[in-house]
């Protein structure tokens, strides 16, 4: 799926999406995170990893 196409869906632009795919994005809120999840049907682990500073 492009992100052109899965920022239509989730209802973010697509340089927010950008910013995320990037991981330059500061914060991004549950309920975007819960759409994101859903569109691709996946988990949070699957997109995200914590890195220390």
């Amino acid at each position: 799926m492009s992100l052109t196409e899965l920022s239509g869906r989730v209802g973010l632009s697509l340089t927010a999406l950008s910013l995320f795919k990037t991981g330059k994005m500061k914060g991004l809120r549950f309920a975007s995170l819960n759409s994101i999840c859903r569109e691709l049907d996946c988990q949070p682990g699957d997109i995200i990893e914590y890195i220390p500073d």
